[in-house]
């Protein structure tokens, strides 16, 4: 299995010059391309409108599927998490957060994160593996399918956020042939508008982030607004410190359309970044660099035992957000998803407890 070629991350244009190869006519192509993602079938034996001949041969050189799912957890307010396992046996994580009017899925761009942020469980993985395309978009595939059946309909349509294991920017050719073969008509048709990338601020993918011609929302994780505090909890800041990641910041503005924004994301750790003092320097740093089309989403910690962090009190969030709209920053306060099935921003870390697999069973 490990050498067939998985064909799911094959976009249109290249399954049809790969069955044209094969000697099949086109539309062949176009119904496995279908099956794969339109249908979400796992398998060719499921594609049943392919002749035996051809299911069998691609059977025996190609794979519909690359990753199994190991375990589910459900938290009680109905997030789901997803431990899956490359066929290297490494985790892969993804998580459905349902809302009224939408369904979000936070996939995984890499097993691990080489970033070693302070206050994210992820770090403690270490880098395991960049996933390839066909690993990312099997993620939306697998998590849609155990929510609404293989195939079924999402009432909501599907929002994708990538801030689930690893740097998005560090996986960035797969990442983004990924979400060009997702925006295909014909098969998952999630537009880059309906996904949001989230860096910690790897500053050169950010310029040619800007220079796509269509791509997804950008979020970027600032979490202090001086470069003393960002290299001790965010050591990507000694490679691209604050000012430069804030001009690359306001490069990307520049190529936002009328009405778009990108986004500052802010995990409030109690005691140590959530200051009234820390949130003026933040309204100032914003105004300095003179942003005007940023907003703030501010994430109070998801606690972890293996960190050494606690979140903000509810009072010091609402002043934190306070001081920074009458700063005319527009701020917003996350609302915690999942934490207790470790499926929260910064609590992914395949883990495994008894108490979950009781739950996952449930």
């Amino acid at each position: 299995m490990p050498d067939r070629t998985h064909l799911t991350g094959y976009s249109r244009m290249e399954l049809i010059a790969l069955f044209e190869e094969m000697g099949e006519p086109r539309y062949r192509a176009d119904q496995v391309f279908r099956g794969l993602h339109e249908r979400r079938l796992t398998s060719f034996d499921a594609m049943t409108d392919l002749p035996k001949t051809l299911r069998e041969r691609l059977n025996e050189t190609a794979a519909a599927s690359a990753l199994k799912i190991e375990s589910r957890y459900t938290s009680v307010d109905g997030t789901r998490r997803f431990l899956m396992r490359t066929l290297d046996g490494n985790p892969v994580e993804a998580v459905f957060i349902p809302t009224e009017n939408r369904d979000t899925i936070c996939f995984s761009s890499q097993s691990g994160c080489a970033l070693d942020c302070d206050f994210c469980l992820t770090a403690k993985l270490g880098l395991l593996e960049n996933l390839t395309a066909g690993e990312i978009i099997e993620q939306i595939i697998l998590v849609l399918n155990d929510v609404y059946g293989v195939g079924g309909e999402t009432p909501h349509g599907t929002n994708l956020v990538a801030m689930g294991e690893g740097e998005p920017f560090m996986n960035f050719k797969n990442l983004t042939r990924a979400i060009e073969i997702m925006a295909d008509e014909k098969g998952l048709f999630i537009v880059p508008g309906r996904i949001t990338v989230s860096t910690a601020g790897v500053v050169p993918k950010i310029h040619e982030f800007a220079a796509l011609e269509r791509r997804p929302n950008l979020a970027i994780s600032l979490s202090a607004a001086n470069d003393e505090l960002r290299d001790r909890i965010m050591p990507v800041n000694k490679r691209w410190p604050i000012n430069e990641l804030l001009s690359a910041a306001k490069n990307f503005e520049k190529t936002l359309k009328r009405g778009e924004r990108f986004t500052f994301e802010y995990v409030l750790l109690g005691g140590v970044n959530d200051s009234d003092e820390q949130a003026q320097e933040l309204a100032g740093l914003i105004s300095r660099h003179n942003l005007r089309k940023v907003k703030v989403n501010l994430i109070p910690h998801n606690p972890a035992e293996q960190l050494e962090y606690q979140p903000s009190t509810p009072e010091q969030v609402k002043r934190f957000k306070a001081i920074l709209e009458s700063n005319g920053v527009s701020a917003y306060v996350r609302t915690p998803r999942g934490r207790d099935i470790y499926a929260a921003c910064g609590q992914l870390a395949a883990k495994q407890e008894p108490n979950l697999v009781q739950i996952a069973k449930r």
